[in-house]
């Protein structure tokens, strides 16, 4: 069984009201990726996605773009502990 890592994002940019929750659900879910997604009071979407390396770095790649209507203009990651990540991926 291949090791599995977690990481906790934060987004910053044009991200809320543009389904950016939704469409991280749809990629984290055919990556095989389980966490969440949630928008911050702050105009940042938060998501933590546990997974096989390949697949979180390949999740992590993709909020750099987000769905069509985004525009991001950071993503901050960082390492976390896998047992505190869930199973699936729930947006909140």
């Amino acid at each position: 069984m291949e090791k599995k890592i977690c990481q906790h994002c934060f987004i910053s940019g044009h991200v809320q009201g543009v389904s950016f929750r939704y469409y991280t659900r749809k990629q984290a879910q055919g990556l095989g990726v389980s966490g969440w997604a949630r928008n911050l009071a702050d105009g940042r979407v938060e998501v933590l996605a546990c997974g096989t390396p390949n697949a979180v770095d390949k999740l992590r790649a993709w909020l750099h773009d987000g769905p069509s209507l985004a525009s991001v203009t950071d993503v901050q990651c960082q390492t976390v502990d896998y047992p505190d990540c869930p199973t699936g991926f729930g947006i909140g």
